[in-house]
């Protein structure tokens, strides 16, 4: 399954799950580093979180502007 938030920057990433300070969530990455959390939900495991994947009991977080560019201004 591809990353909806992820397709909606141009990027064909696959859900999977990851980690960060508040628990296991379903997201996708980009060389190496997290790129969109694509769950409304947090678990506390990682197979708690793989379930959810696998069993499409989930809720997909539709905040669609996750591609924000960040531009740099030279002075």
């Amino acid at each position: 399954m591809i990353g909806k938030l992820a397709a909606s920057c141009g990027f064909q990433l696959p859900l999977q799950v990851l980690q960060s300070a508040a628990g296991f969530y379903l997201g996708t990455s980009e060389l190496g580093m997290p790129f969109t959390r694509e769950s409304v939900e947090y678990w506390p495991s990682a197979d708690a979180a793989d379930d959810a994947l696998s069993n499409g009991k989930w809720t997909q977080k539709e905040d669609l502007l996750p591609c924000r560019r960040i531009t740099t201004v030279s002075r």
